[in-house]
């Protein structure tokens, strides 16, 4: 998730192949789900009267299915999710999810036919005058419609339902009697921001933060530690994205740790002031990494709904690295 202001640019099975972790990646990644051989054809523009053809889907359909997964109603009233780009009657044989909607991102989906791309974050999350083409955000709606390549946003509805980013997160981590850090407005009680729980046996702060860097993608930063390297841990906290909004629900929690990203300096600073007995400690971890993991349990269940429906539809997980940084230097 992200704070309101912010412009954003199943449990993993083991190390995946390497064609299928996000480029410039070397790290543990799931395997995903659907994964298919690169195609280069690519589809003309659809009009009313489009149909899915043979056993694929309509985007409308689509559209069904993941609603069903992923109400829209569980997004936060600053969001925007749903469709983006296409027309509901336009047939979709391939399906590609990511995290960002980037140019790069695009390209991959455009280059292996994918008729619907599906991103976590929002292209459009504040409102524009403008799509020239003489802007990245512009270019990218226009290379959409030109290609005839929908774009459907799931953020925090994806963040909230059940078998969300955050949840992903948790089960990846081996979390038991997991609840939500704050419930959604709209939901399941099971349903909400951000998860607590705790895990089988105490660990130490240095091997449980080991662990969270196993699970993730490979990136530039690491995974960065705040607290006692032989300090215990139970009883863990965890939100997929930027989670410094949510640290009076870690506290209220009694989380011995907790598991975001983008945590800013003076968050954090003030988080470890208010620190009871030392606690919670405070792993921060990419934005990316961590919503990342989420994709390939989406990637799945979308299949699996659109399976039960009747439609065959190829699902891929993007294999692009969108974390915007490159390498860090640290001392020593």
């Amino acid at each position: 998730m992200e704070p309101e202001d912010t412009d954003a640019s199943a449990p993993p099975a083991g190390p995946a192949p390497d064609d299928a972790a996000p480029t410039g990646s070397t790290g543990n990644t799931p395997d995903t789900a659907g994964t298919a051989d690169a195609g280069t054809a690519r589809h003309e523009g659809t009009d009313e009267t489009a149909d899915a053809g043979d056993n694929g889907a309509t985007l409308g359909a689509v559209q069904v299915a993941v609603e069903e997964l992923w109400p829209e109603s569980l997004a936060e009233g600053w969001d925007e999710v749903g469709l983006v780009a296409g027309h509901p009657s336009a047939p979709v044989t391939r399906v590609l999810f990511a995290v960002d909607p980037t140019l790069e991102v695009i390209e991959e989906a455009v280059e292996w036919g994918a008729e619907l791309l599906i991103t976590h974050h929002p292209l459009l999350l504040k409102g524009v005058t403008s799509v020239a083409a003489n802007t990245p955000k512009g270019r990218a709606v226009h290379r959409l419609i030109e290609t005839g390549t929908a774009l459907l946003t799931v953020h925090t509805n994806g963040d909230s339902a059940v078998g969300g980013v955050s949840d992903v997160l948790a089960d990846a981590l081996g979390l038991q009697d997991v609840q939500p850090l704050t419930q959604a407005a709209n939901g399941l009680p099971e349903e909400g921001i951000g998860r607590v729980g705790d895990l089988a046996d105490v660990e130490t702060l240095g091997d449980f933060a080991a662990r969270v860097f196993g699970i993730l993608p490979a990136v530039a930063g690491g995974v960065r530690v705040s607290g006692d390297r032989d300090g215990l841990v139970r009883r863990v906290a965890v939100c997929g994205g930027a989670g410094d909004s949510l640290f009076d629900q870690v506290r209220a929690s009694n989380a011995d740790v907790y598991v975001t990203a983008d945590l800013r300096h003076h968050p954090a600073s003030e988080a470890r002031e208010a620190a009871l007995n030392d606690r919670p400690y405070l792993i921060d971890v990419s934005h990316f990494a961590s919503e990342w993991l989420w994709l390939p349990a989406a990637a799945e269940a979308l299949g699996n709904v659109l399976a039960d429906q009747g439609h065959d539809v190829e699902i891929r997980v993007s294999t692009t690295n969108s974390d915007p940084w490159d390498f860090i230097l640290t001392p020593g």
